[in-house]
């Protein structure tokens, strides 16, 4: 039986296990990055989680995807995706990672604008109106990129009820997202990395 790199404990072919432990070490070494940053919200921080460092690595995003697809469980959507350009390797992990364990998911993108051509969408991916979808984020902090993401796709006629993330740095997003009937999970919180 052959095993994937570095280790990782499973075999290739299998479901994939989530190991929390590990996607902290990963998060640890690859995007926490300790300095002077101007955040998305325009907020100053003295760290930085560039997760696309995560979700454009193999192994970290299977991992990533194998933690939002627990957080998923049983009660598959019809879809998942999220705001271009950072949800996108995410959803691409997810849905790939769902097919591999016999699930059917499809994936979405929504536009930070509409093309100026084609079909002028605001989302796009094998998606219909009146469809069952969870969004998908990297990192929240003030919850405005995944607000606009959900507004977008409730326009689209897609039913959002839940938004899942690799990381919550923010205090209040549990209950931004409830007041717009959103539930919100995440696979970590500042206090697991050892931030506080």
């Amino acid at each position: 039986m052959r095993y994937h790199r570095k280790g990782y404990p499973f075999p290739i072919g299998t479901t994939t296990l989530y190991d929390r432990e590990h996607l902290v070490e990963l998060v640890r070494k690859h995007a926490l990055k300790f300095g002077d940053f101007t955040l998305a919200s325009g907020k100053k921080a003295s760290f930085y989680l560039d997760c696309r460092k995560l979700t454009l690595d193999g192994e970290s995003a299977n991992v990533i995807a194998g933690g939002m697809l627990q957080c998923i469980g049983d009660d598959l959507p019809d879809a998942v995706g999220g705001m271009a350009i950072g949800a996108d390797p995410i959803t691409a992990a997810v849905i790939t990672v769902a097919w591999q364990q016999q699930k059917t998911i499809k994936g979405f993108i929504v536009r930070k604008q509409a093309k100026e051509h084609g079909t002028q969408q605001m989302v796009e991916g094998p998606v219909e109106a009146g469809q069952r979808v969870v969004m998908l984020e990297d990192v929240v902090t003030t919850g405005g990129s995944s607000l606009r993401a959900i507004e977008h796709a409730r326009n689209h006629g897609l039913k959002v009820d839940r938004l899942i993330s690799i990381v919550n740095r923010g205090s209040e997003t549990e209950k931004i997202f409830a007041d717009v009937g959103v539930k919100y999970q995440t696979l970590l919180s500042l206090a697991d990395l050892g931030i506080e």
